[in-house]
């Protein structure tokens, strides 16, 4: 990915950022409380190919950009900072190294583990005061269900599609 122009990288970004937009508010399951959905995967693949600094910077604009196009509640900069920190996880755990199941293991553990369940619960404890304390079993079943998810998908979207469609390119 290294001898990629800048305007190559820059229209891939903004395509993953479409991407992360449209599996985050479209392709989700929403409920008050949890969503569900596949917008962790555009993230993860610009972690994978441009690293921590260009993944945080494209989730932090997807997450504004999908708040201001499709608003589901009040904006609230942590849940920017958490995204950023999603994409900058990835990029350091995969940027550069092999795409195995134990590094997404690591990179989805510390993103669903440590930013979606406990960052983000702070944030909405920061917001909601102590009715958050009701949403925690809902939040720590949904934590678990996506680094299933995470973990079993990121490895064979990156090695068995896009990876080798970037070789043949």
């Amino acid at each position: 990915m290294k001898n990629n122009s800048k305007v190559t990288r820059l229209i891939t970004i903004g395509l993953f950022i479409a991407l992360e937009i449209i599996l985050t508010r479209f392709l989700s399951i929403n409920t008050p409380f949890i969503r569900i959905g596949f917008g962790f995967l555009p993230v993860a693949m610009l972690g994978i190919m441009y690293g921590p600094v260009w993944a945080g910077v494209a989730y932090a604009i997807g997450d504004v950009l999908g708040m201001l196009i499709f608003p589901s509640g009040a904006f609230f900069p942590g849940f920017t900072l958490s995204a950023a920190l999603t994409g900058i996880a990835f990029g350091i755990i995969l940027y550069g190294k092999p795409v195995t199941w134990k590094r997404v293991l690591i990179a989805s553990s510390i993103v669903c583990l440590g930013i979606n369940l406990c960052l983000d619960t702070y944030w909405l404890y920061i917001l909601m005061d102590r009715a958050v304390i009701a949403m925690i079993p809902a939040r720590i079943f949904k934590s678990v269900v996506m680094l299933c998810i995470q973990t079993a998908i990121i490895p064979v979207v990156w090695n068995k599609y896009l990876k080798n469609m970037i070789k043949n390119k």
